[in-house]
């Protein structure tokens, strides 16, 4: 067919698609005709008086209910019921004509039941057999990958119903279950041939080139349990989208996604009860410190569902926070949003934004959060995590902020950083705080998952390039949330923690970062030994584990299951203000050494990893020295 004839078919496609269908109503009532005079054509005034009538009727009918397209390859139930109901509503309209209005009595009446019957049989057959040749064509195509699909559910037939479309580049061969009961049945005429487990025995019979996990429901456990299965039997996979988006009826061969990194915490993501955190928030001023950053971004949008009264957002980064507030835009409802490029440690700056829009309560998480690079800027470290935050806490309480929430950090127990040892130190200064009307929390958690910076995107980014993938060391393991799970445990913290209280959330255990990395590597649909794995040692301040408790500190259950209270001993709030006054003086110093003697002596746990001699005289007396540098401030 030249492109001459083919530019001509598609610009009529409407007419010849009518017309093929006319001529099958012509048939029909011309069989219907045969049959009921025994094969002979008597009365042909009346039938020939009669046809253009039945077709025009019909086509009309047929118009009106959409029928007149001619995308039969998709065709289903929905096409059956719209033929039904085209050819009932034309007999009955053709009926009313013949008899009514152009009083043709003579028409024999048997022919009324009759060419219905074999109209809605030519139209429903046409297309299921256009449709049946579609997928022997499509099925035939020898670029069309394979899959066996992990689950007999909702989701398995919303998507073998994508995969049955013509052009959709796939051919399903086979489900499996782990409902016995749904052994040997069909979905959508792709047999279940037997559960999750045997998949390595089945695809020795039944070859596919990949298996689609569609159980979107499944919990962290099960992915686990799917991803190490598939991994056994050689096989990459994806997984389809989420529920919501089955019920909806949206799902697309197109959208199926690799299997998220989240869905292989090895445990299950919190679920948290936010209730109590709506009765708090509804009709309050909210302020966001670091608001631009992965967690401030995250409290940002789950503040907004509790019905703030307003939602001030700060931060000094301006790029972020234009990208922050275009997109907090779309989403507030009747809150007031206001975007504040502002430095937090700026107190007569933070002060006049706290009278002006009458907070109410703080969410602090704005802090350098890089371990290596703040073991280069020991100072700026101490200034923006200690004295940013003692500024901001002084100014919060006297303008009568009624809560202060700060985003602590799991490498503040046993430090052997400058950034988790800032980060102890502002647990330390919340829980010794004097009580007075403004209730102080810390929470303490491990590391987000794709946060900005942190290990996933690094290593998604090396992968991306083609490796390798560099790990510090092979044994360093991290605790890993989602970013939904740490600010749903910000926010809890908010609503159940007692001035004073650090509350940390139950993690289950920590995932060895090399494990994360050949995950990765699997994920991407590669042999295991496909991409190589540098170990480069471990960083300035960098540990192998991280804890989230010190030995000294008892833990408390809380209402919540997985969230458990810190219970440690009060740091002397007068001996914490000449520490911090001595500290604050360490910073007009030379060098960064006597900043971290005294931290050291501020965190006795505090250990540098790279070992620069705390311990060993410092030029002159400690003491000696502190009380110089405090005259000198």
């Amino acid at each position: 067919m030249n492109h001459r004839t083919s530019h001509f078919l598609l610009r009529h496609k409407a007419w010849l698609i009518a017309t093929f269908q006319a001529g099958l109503i012509v048939c029909s009532l011309t069989t219907a005709w045969l049959l009921r005079f025994d094969f002979t054509l008597p009365q042909r005034r009346m039938l020939l008086y009669s046809l253009p009538v039945l077709v025009l009727i019909r086509l009309a009918a047929m118009n009106y209910f959409g029928l007149l397209r001619g995308w039969w390859k998709y065709v289903g139930i929905r096409d059956g019921i719209d033929i039904l109901q085209a050819v009932g509503t034309g007999s009955v309209v053709f009926f009313l004509a013949m008899r009514y209005g152009l009083r043709a009595y003579a028409f024999p009446r048997s022919i009324y039941l009759l060419e219905p019957l074999l109209t809605a049989g030519l139209l429903g057959g046409v297309r299921i057999l256009s449709r049946l040749l579609a997928e022997s064509v499509r099925d035939n195509l020898s670029t069309c990958k394979r899959v066996m699909l992990i689950g007999a559910g909702a989701a398995a037939q919303a998507i073998l119903r994508e995969i049955h479309r013509p052009g959709s580049g796939y051919v399903a061969v086979g489900c499996l279950d782990d409902d016995g009961s749904k052994l040997d049945i069909r979905i959508d005429r792709v047999r279940v041939l037997g559960s999750v487990d045997q998949l390595p025995n089945l695809l020795r019979s039944t070859p596919a080139d990949e298996v689609l996990i569609a159980i979107p429901s499944a919990t962290g456990a099960q992915m686990c349990r799917f991803v190490e299965i598939c991994t056994r039997a050689k096989i990459s996979f994806h997984t389809v989208p989420a529920l919501k988006d089955i019920i909806r009826g949206e799902v697309k061969v197109a959208q199926l996604r690799e299997v998220s990194l989240e869905d292989l915490l090895g445990r299950d993501p919190v679920q948290i009860d936010l209730e109590a955190v709506s009765r708090h928030l509804g009709d309050k001023s909210v302020m966001v410190t670091g608001a631009a950053g992965s967690i401030g971004s995250e409290l940002c949008r789950q503040i907004l569902l509790h019905g703030p009264r307003k939602l001030v957002c700060v931060d000094q980064n301006e790029t972020g926070m234009f990208y922050l507030q275009q997109e907090l835009r779309r989403r507030t409802l009747d809150a007031q949003l206001v975007c504040c490029v502002a430095d937090v440690g700026d107190a007569e700056g933070m002060r006049a934004c706290f009278s002006h829009h009458r907070i109410d309560h703080t969410f602090h998480a704005a802090a350098y959060k890089h371990v290596p690079v703040m073991e280069e800027n020991v100072a700026e470290a101490i200034r923006n995590n200690v004295f940013a935050l003692e500024s901001l806490l002084n100014v919060a309480e006297g303008q009568g902020c009624q809560s202060f929430v700060l985003i602590s950090s799991d490498k503040a127990v046993n430090p052997t950083s400058v950034m988790g040892s800032s980060k102890r130190i502002g647990e330390l200064m919340l829980a010794g705080r004097p009580k007075k009307n403004m209730r102080c929390v810390s929470v303490r958690f491990g590391n987000v998952l794709g946060s900005s910076g942190s290990v996933v995107p690094i290593l998604q980014r090396q992968l991306d390039e083609g490796g390798p993938l560099t790990i510090t060391h092979p044994e360093i393991c991290r605790f890993f949330m989602t970013a939904q799970e740490a600010v749903s445990l910000v926010l809890e913290a908010f609503t159940i923690g007692c001035d004073g209280d650090i509350l940390v959330l139950e993690m289950g255990k920590p995932i060895k970062i090399v494990d994360l990395a050949r995950t990765l590597i699997r994920l991407s649909g590669k042999p295991a030994d496909a991409v190589d794995i540098e170990f480069t040692g471990l960083r300035a301040g960098e540990k192998l584990e991280e804890e989230l408790h010190y030995h000294h500190e008892t833990i408390l259950p809380t209402s919540l299951d997985k969230v458990k209270r810190i219970n440690g001993a009060t740091p002397d709030w007068r001996e914490l203000c000449g520490h911090l006054r001595e500290l604050r003086a360490t910073l007009h110093l030379d060098g960064a050494r006597p900043i971290r003697a005294k931290i050291q002596e501020m965190v006795p746990e505090y250990r540098c990893p790279s070992d620069l001699a705390l311990d060993a005289p410092l030029p002159r007396d400690r003491d000696e020295l502190f009380k110089s540098a405090c005259a000198q401030d």
